[in-house]
């Protein structure tokens, strides 16, 4: 035993040595190679059966673990990432077996007795071993102590408490949209995820049990689905209907109290799509009682004044101001949709699908992953003829360049205002530099004629097309969610990147102005009025993600309309919504130099004063499950490019810290306008991107499960560029990320003042890991919080399949569900016609994920006696 036991030391040694030698010649830490050589020493002594091993292995064990505390702290996952092997091999070492097998003296037999066969009797300790024993076991015994020690410290959580001002205003709810309902993707066209609904609070929030749960039956899994085919919707609910729609863009009405079906529409999508995302994050609502009385000036002039103050000048980072001027609705040909678009197939219409309606007092609109928008009567799901000139649709390749169907769609709720509805779409990520433009219009409420458009390629011509004109080619597009303030006339438009994301050295001066920055423009005319760019000549795919929240907050003692912006970049741009102006701070910082050839970097980039940015990684924020995997990661930080934040694509590679999916993504925050305050839900992952030089413009450079199927796009390849790009999570080689935990939280945001007040790990490793581990370690997510007067959140976008609800003071988790799949989704609150509040989540999975397919949607409510009013 002692002999086996020694060659395993032995040649565990000799690799971790081996491999610590690379690391110290790449500058790294000189532990590996000092352990794997004792280690190995260990082994020599084993085979020997020396009772010395112990002692030695005992000092190696000692050292090893004053290391890591020296390296992490109390830290208890880096700990056990260090030291877990060694602990057991160490255990093992103090067993019987190989106390008997360390023995010098071997075995002898008794002498013969009359009639008995030869006895092997044991030999007696050796003194040496005991002793040696002795001293290892009192040193796993202080490892273990340490480990134990560590499991009570957070070291990356913050406690505190949220504090209400002492004179806080309640700032109003909406007046068109009842307590009870959710008229919009964000509740309202603010994009505060905020429920004014009190029922549920922290007392009794732990009582919460599953009223009823539907299945759509569209499940991922389809003939030519991408790998991004994901449930993403948050449900609208209108009186006492729920509408919602699916990844393969069916619409469905349910009864909100019973979660019955009431209809179902099918769009019939035009097939063969050149998709990367299929999904549909939710429907719009127009109202009939504003739709009457919009129709009444349906035929006038847009002429909505913008009713803020001039902007002020702009200060160093601060939004950029526009003045805009009024314009007329469009009339005769320019209006139209009879003109044609040099289309691959034809488009299905969605009035020749089956039943119509003459008329829609009131609208639900559904954009499509083959491009267009279609308007649905919510009483009963048939289609709106006196919509888009009898077609009962909005045809979004109109004027469109590089006509691909499913390469642009809309895959977020369009902006519903009195008199227009506003569209933005996504493009493919990096498939080519001919692209589609990333046009934002706006269409007439009733008819779907074209208002105005602006292209961020051409941003100073807003008047509709005339026939023949295309859009610009390739310019930067607007994926995610808008927000909108009538009284101001303002739309406010989160902007992306013009493909390719991590190569620049083509793009013109207009696409560097608005790349990744939110936009203000005016609704009247579609000019801008401001915009603020949280990146500068964005080279890491950082876009702007999500819905701009909108909140008036109390800052220097006046009420002061605020645009809240979170970045994948991890930061929480506050602004003042009339202007633009930083209201925190916002400074320019010095950011790394040296992007690929042809391309360039900027010198500083944006930085608020509140602000989700991980620290730096080290080489000591390495992680693996064992110190083996651990070394690998730490030999792949060296070998690959970072100099922090920012550091440009390379192909060498490079670590992008936070990565592409980004501390905030399309879920957003969601904020208390009673108390300024914002629930957030922050995820920390490295990416590593890697540029790869193109030989021409055809050659597929990385695709590594091979060319992609049927009509899916070659993503990443970049075709027309210089470089295609490979860009994959920071992983080790047994596929766990290389960066330690905690991978993601919940934190509670003062906006007033810009503070953290806590800040806690969420979710565990149930649904991630080999085994059904419920290590508490905070795990990523996607998705977003919603908060309720009751002062408690819900958020389901954990990677682990759980629903969860937590207290908005303090962010202590308080109650928590099994989900059938991922929740990947962002829950809503309203009142069923029983008198209760609920709450409802999606629960679908999302392909990139990886987490569980499904199809469910569950609502939540307290027990009828419990939630009665």
């Amino acid at each position: 035993m002692a002999r086996i036991t020694g060659v395993l030391f032995l040649l565990l040694g000799l690799a971790l040595a081996a491999a610590g030698v690379w690391l110290l010649t790449l500058g790294g830490s000189a532990y590996y190679l000092i352990a794997g050589a004792v280690l190995a020493m260990t082994g020599i002594l084993l085979m020997r059966r020396s009772a010395s091993a112990l002692w030695l292995y005992a000092a190696l064990l000692l050292g090893s673990a004053a290391w890591a505390l020296w390296e992490v702290g109390l830290d208890w996952w880096p700990l056990a990432a260090r030291l877990d092997v060694l602990f057991v091999l160490g255990f093992w070492l103090v067993l019987p077996w190989m106390r008997r097998a360390l023995s010098r003296d071997i075995a002898r037999p008794r002498p013969l007795e009359r009639g008995l066969r030869p006895k092997v009797v044991a030999p007696p300790a050796s003194p040496a071993v005991g002793r040696g024993r002795a001293a290892l076991g009192l040193v796993l015994v202080a490892s273990a102590a340490l480990a134990v020690t560590s499991w009570f410290r957070t070291p990356h959580e913050v406690d505190g408490e949220l504090q209400a001002a002492a004179a806080a205003a309640a700032q109003p709810p909406s007046p068109a949209v009842p307590p009870g309902e959710w008229h919009a993707y964000g509740r309202t066209g603010e994009g505060q995820r905020y429920s004014p609904l009190s029922q549920i609070t922290p007392a009794n929030v732990d009582q919460l049990k599953l009223a009823w749960e539907f299945n759509t039956g569209d499940l991922r899994g389809r003939p030519g689905d991408p790998e991004e085919t994901t449930f993403e919707v948050t449900p609208l609910k209108i009186g006492n209907r729920l509408f919602l729609c699916t990844p393969h863009q069916s619409v469905i009405a349910l009864d909100a109290t019973s979660g019955k079906q009431l209809w179902r529409f099918d769009p019939q999508i035009a097939g063969d799509l050149a998709l990367q995302h299929l999904t549909c994050r939710g429907l719009s609502y127009h109202a009939a009682s504003v739709a009457a009385s919009a129709a009444e000036t349906a035929a006038q002039p847009a002429t909505e004044a913008a009713t803020a103050p001039a902007p002020a000048p702009a200060r160093p980072g601060a939004g950029t101001a526009a003045n805009p001027t009024p314009m007329s609705a469009p009339t005769g040909e320019d209006s139209k949709q009879e003109d044609s678009h040099p289309a691959t197939q034809p488009l299905p219409v969605a009035a020749r699908q089956g039943p119509t309606a003459p008329s829609c007092p009131a609208k639900l609109f559904m954009p499509t992953a083959d491009g267009r928008v279609i308007a649905l009567n919510p009483e009963n799901g048939t289609v709106c003829a006196d919509f888009g000139r009898g077609s009962g649709q909005i045809d979004l390749w109109r004027h469109m360049p590089n006509v691909r169907p499913g390469a642009y769609y809309s895959t977020s709720p369009v902006v519903v205002t009195e008199r227009l509805i506003i569209v933005g779409g996504t493009v493919l990520d990096n498939a080519s530099t001919k692209e589609q433009s990333g046009v934002i219009r706006a269409f007439d409420i009733q008819t779907g004629d074209l208002v105005w458009n602006w292209d961020s390629g051409n941003p100073d011509d807003t008047a509709p097309l005339p026939p023949g004109r295309t859009y610009t080619p390739n310019s930067p597009n607007s994926w995610s969610i808008s927000s909108v303030d009538e009284a101001l006339g303002m739309v406010y438009v989160p902007m992306g990147n013009q493909p390719p994301d991590q190569w620049g050295g083509r793009r013109s001066e207009a696409v560097e102005r608005y790349s990744s920055s939110v936009v203000a423009l005016d609704l009247a005319t579609g000019r801008v009025r401001w915009h603020f760019q949280t990146v500068h000549h964005d080279l890491w795919d950082y876009d702007v993600p999500s819905q701009p929240t909108l909140i008036d907050l109390d800052i220097g003692g006046q009420r002061v309309p605020a645009l809240v912006q979170p970045t994948k970049q991890g930061e929480l741009f506050v602004l003042d919504r009339r202007t633009g102006q930083p209201l925190l701070p916002v400074t320019e910082r010095p950011a790394p130099q040296g992007a690929a050839e042809g391309d360039h970097t900027a010198p500083t980039q944006p930085k608020s004063a509140l602000s989700f940015e991980p620290p730096p990684l080290a080489e000591r924020d390495m992680w693996g499950a064992t110190m083996f995997d651990q070394l690998a990661c730490r030999i792949a930080f060296h070998r690959l490019r970072y100099e922090g934040r920012f550091t440009p694509p390379s192909e060498q590679g490079s670590i992008i810290y936070p990565g592409n999916f980004g501390v905030f993504n399309w879920g957003g925050i969601a904020v208390d306008p009673r108390h300024g305050w914002a629930f957030t839900t922050p995820t920390y992952l490295a990416f590593v991107s890697r540029l790869v030089r193109r030989p021409d413009d055809t050659t597929l450079m990385v695709q590594d499960g091979g060319p992609p199927k049927g009509s899916l796009p070659a993503l990443n390849e970049n075709f027309g560029a210089p470089f295609a790009a490979s860009m994959k999570p920071f992983m080790s080689p047994v596929g766990l990320p290389c960066q330690a935990p905690p991978w993601g939280y919940v934190a509670g945001v003062d906006l007033r003042s810009g503070q953290v007040a806590w800040k806690h790990r969420n979710g565990t490793v149930r649904d991630l890991s080999p085994l059904p581990l419920p290590f508490r370690m905070g795990v990523p997510g996607i998705g977003g919080p919603m908060m309720t007067a009751g002062g408690v959140a819900f958020y389901s976008g954990a990677l682990d399949n759980y629903v969860r609800a937590y207290d908005v003071r303090t962010g202590r988790q308080l109650w928590e569900d099994r989900l059938p799949a991922g929740g990947q989704a962002t829950p809503m609150s309203y009142t069923g016609e029983d008198g209760r509040q609920y709450v409802l989540v999606a629960a679908g999975g999302h392909g990139s994920t990886g987490t569980k397919p499904g199809d469910a949607v569950r609502a939540y409510a307290l027990p009828a006696a419990t939630g009665s009013p």
